[in-house]
């Protein structure tokens, strides 16, 4: 069956596939092959440059061959190798026997036991994933995430000295301003970024329990050590982890996740203020003609693209968190379970993908609606009490507190009005009084400092 938008079991290979495409290129089957069969030819002429003395005769020539087989893989390369794994039932070995066939080719048939050598599969898995995961990171997901931090860096620094009643507990609280609650956000995301991007992209590469004994075995006066951090650093631009097991212990990995956990709940966060706010009107959508808000109601217009992250930033946190809790778990000296796990880390990277971009989209759709945030600041003159009774405070003026509580806390509606009358029985100076006087929701919104 050949798979379409109808037919594709996940949304990430169905519904959603022109918008995660780019990401196929990092985790799909054909890139793992692809990955791997880099790892290995790359492994093959770092021997050739140590040089092993079987292999001095490898010329540059024959690696920029080598090179190209990677560079130029296509489709095709990846089914056969995978017909070759019908046989095998193992897919490195697969791509192994698919390099030395190459070779023979090539015509570096007599060098080919040299492919793999004194390798595991995962000396292959745990450098071909990370060195994947770090260029989708690098060339997808970080650069989306950082063209939504501008989109809300831009809305916010228009935004900036509009002010908005704010709400505490779901209440008329202290008054902000709308610019100053969406650089909330900037903030909270640039700071997690940093931290994300601190993490390091490491690897195993140390043989079948992590102790090179093959290669020690076979060139014992080699320092492989040396030789396997070297390899992994400018060959894979990785940082080789020093004593592990079969497999990498997969901690950053973990803190990896973690990071982008973190970033995604910050999303959700910002997805459900914005909804909160465009069901209390203080936004409006710019309307596309020929879209339909509902099969029943034709005038709505609803905050889809929020509702959307929401969801696919829920289902990748509930992936980041099993591959963090459990990729890091393995019995003694490896067990099979991260295998199929870590196949998986391209799903919730796919729907953190497409998340950022319904966010960013629904960040450009949006309108301010002025009059209505204008008009719930002037229903609202409650709020300043606050600021009255903080500068009655500073005057000594014996409990401040207690007095606009006996003003403000009834279900009497407080107006200018009644502030106003408020302050002018206060037994304050002139000079107080007009301070206060001068106070409204619509300037009490304090210092916004960006």
């Amino acid at each position: 069956m050949e798979l379409t938008v109808l037919n594709a079991i996940s949304p990430v290979d169905g519904r959603y596939r022109k918008q995660v495409e780019g990401l196929a290129y990092f985790f799909s089957e054909a890139a793992l092959i692809n990955y791997r069969v880099f790892v290995e030819t790359e492994y093959f002429i770092a021997l050739c440059q140590i040089p092993l003395p079987q292999l001095k005769n490898v010329t540059t020539a024959d690696f920029e061959n080598l090179r190209a087989l990677c560079r130029d893989f296509t489709f095709n390369d990846a089914a056969e190798v995978k017909e070759i794994e019908a046989t095998t039932n193992h897919d490195v070995k697969a791509v192994e026997y698919y390099l030395k066939k190459k070779f023979d080719k090539m015509g570096l048939g007599k060098y080919k036991e040299f492919l793999h050598f004194g390798l595991t599969s995962q000396d292959i898995n745990n450098t071909s994933g990370p060195y994947a995961l770090r260029l989708a990171m690098e060339e997808i997901v970080l650069p989306i995430l950082e063209e939504l931090v501008k989109k809300l860096t831009d809305k916010s620094k228009t935004w900036k000295n509009v002010p908005m009643l704010a709400r505490t507990h779901g209440q008329p609280a202290t008054p902000t301003t709308v610019g100053k609650e969406l650089y909330v956000f900037v903030d909270r995301l640039k700071q997690q970024i940093k931290q994300l991007k601190s993490i390091p992209y490491t690897a195993k590469f140390g043989g079948a329990t992590g102790n090179l004994n093959a290669h020690y075995a076979a060139y014992p006066e080699i320092d492989w050590i040396a030789f396997a951090d070297k390899f992994t650093r400018e060959h894979l631009n990785l940082e080789r982890q020093k004593f592990t097991t079969q497999i990498e212990h997969y901690d950053n990995l973990a803190a990896l996740f973690d990071a982008l956990k973190r970033i995604n709940n910050i999303m959700i966060d910002l997805s459900r203020d914005v909804w909160a706010y465009v069901s209390m009107d203080y936004f409006k959508q710019k309307i596309k003609a020929g879209e339909v808000g509902s099969s029943a109601m034709p005038h709505k217009v609803n905050p889809i693209d929020f509702e959307n992250a929401e969801g696919n930033l829920g289902i990748a946190n509930a992936l980041f968190e099993h591959l963090s809790s459990k990729l890091p778990i393995s019995r003694l000296q490896r067990d099979l379970t991260d295998s199929t796990v870590s196949r998986n880390i391209g799903i919730p990277a796919a729907h953190t993908v497409i998340a950022i971009k319904s966010i960013t989209r629904g960040l450009s759709k949006l309108v301010l609606n002025e009059e209505k945030i204008a008009l719930d600041l002037e229903n609202n003159w409650a709020v300043v009490a606050e600021a009255i009774q903080t500068i009655l405070r500073r005057e000594g003026f014996p409990k401040p507190y207690e007095a606009l509580k006996g003003l403000t806390r009834t279900n009497t509606r407080i107006t200018a009005e009644s502030i106003r009358t408020f302050i002018e029985k206060l037994n304050v100076s002139d000079k107080v009084k007009n301070e206060l006087l001068a106070l409204s929701p619509h300037n009490y919104t304090g210092h916004i400092g960006f």
